[in-house]
């Protein structure tokens, strides 16, 4: 039986070095410069709250939107944990993006050729056998790599140990229905930028388990409206953050 992975990140423990970054920019061949936020050339990245730092990356869901919006499936979950994409599979809808309830993905604006970058958990190293990049570099083991369940005990025990020290939630143990990237933090995550209304339960199925309530009769119209309500707003939403990357795209590209 295959055990899928994660990666524990212990916020407590990070002191915001980048070793990270550079880590995973050297493994995937990517250009060695400090990003504050996720772009095509950075698929993980360090965010500063208050003397606190916070790694951004793929979060790699157990049961990926991503992988349920892409309409030629350049998207794939593999047992061990990774979300994979492949890019001879994409058709640069975006849907990727619109759907991510983290906001992962990055398209290639400045690219003629674009495509979507993100995290893809060092999948052939963990193939091999290796921990990756970015966990291999941490130098303070804020970022541990493991089994997942195992990952989950030792995060609970070490709340258990110091119930002063940590909040008392693994975030991504069940949001939107789990994931392979977990974290402990001294501080409550709504401070640090984490979305905590996403809910417990996996995106695809909200939409599965609400059109299974709806009459025959009314499913039709219901679910279009619904849907168009919300692409709407997600749209707009999606629009405005493309912008602002289409700039910095652009003022990168200039310099």
């Amino acid at each position: 039986m295959i055990q899928k992975k994660a990666m524990l990140i212990d916020i407590s423990m990070c002191v915001g070095c980048n070793a990270c970054q550079d880590g995973c920019k050297a493994e995937n061949k990517l250009a060695p410069s400090e990003e504050k936020r996720l772009s095509p050339t950075a698929y993980t990245a360090l965010s500063e709250h208050n003397g606190k730092f916070v790694r951004h990356m793929c979060q790699h869901c157990d049961v990926p939107t991503c992988v349920s919006v892409c309409p030629v499936a350049a998207f794939t979950k593999t047992a061990e944990g990774p979300v994979l994409y492949d890019a001879n599979k994409c058709i640069g809808c975006r849907y990727c993006m619109q759907a991510c309830p983290f906001k992962v993905p990055r398209y290639e604006w400045a690219s003629t050729k674009p495509r979507v970058q993100k995290c893809i958990f060092c999948a052939p190293r963990i193939t091999k056998g290796l921990q990756p990049a970015c966990a291999e570099a941490c130098p303070t083991g804020a970022t541990k790599f493991g089994d997942r369940d195992e990952l989950i005990l030792e995060a609970s025990n070490r709340m258990q140990a110091e119930p002063g020290k940590y909040v008392a939630k693994i975030y991504g143990q069940k949001d939107v229905g789990g994931t392979s990237i977990l974290f402990i933090s001294p501080v409550p995550f709504e401070e640090l930028g984490f979305d905590t209304r996403l809910g417990d339960t996996p995106m695809p199925l909200l939409t599965l388990s609400a059109m299974s309530k709806i009459p025959n009769v009314v499913s039709m119209g219901g679910v279009m409206l619904a849907g168009i309500w919300w692409i709407t707003n997600r749209r707009a939403e999606v629009q405005h953050y493309e912008a602002s990357l289409k700039h910095d795209a652009t003022s990168k590209t200039q310099e």
